[in-house]
């Protein structure tokens, strides 16, 4: 049986034009500040089965902005949590992002690629990095 801290998180990468959407969590993990939307995935929420449900519910949840999955870019442990995240590229379709849940986020950017280093200075996940390079500069 999971823990809840055991509990696997769903990673939204979501671009618009040539920005990234970054989050500010209210109460940083460690050195991590700056992340994409995320959040565990619940019992009923199974990755392999429904890999974006999980990112675009936190997505919503945390900036009220609607997204639909496109792709699983992959997943790993987080070197620097210890949590298992999947990464997944969302496209949005609706609403604006604000901080919706002010209780857990701080601030929100839309981020252009030169400016990723500011906000991710330890880098990024070798594919969402590729990912990002592509859609980013294209």
């Amino acid at each position: 049986m999971t823990t809840e801290a055991q509990r696997a998180v769903a990673a939204a990468v979501v671009v618009r034009g040539e920005r990234v959407l970054l989050v500010r969590r209210r109460v940083a993990e460690g050195t991590l500040s700056w992340q994409f939307p995320a959040g565990k995935i619940e019992p009923e929420e199974t990755p392999e089965e429904t890999p974006g449900e999980a990112a675009a519910r936190e997505t919503e949840e945390e900036t009220g902005l609607l997204v639909v999955p496109q792709s699983v870019l992959g997943q790993r442990v987080h070197p620097m949590t210890g949590r298992e995240i999947h990464y997944i590229a969302c496209r949005p379709v609706g609403g604006q992002a604000v901080v919706a849940s002010a209780d857990e986020v701080a601030g929100l950017a839309w981020a252009t690629h030169g400016e990723l280093p500011q906000y991710v200075p330890y880098g990024l996940f070798g594919p969402v990095q590729n990912y990002l390079d592509e859609a980013l500069l294209s």
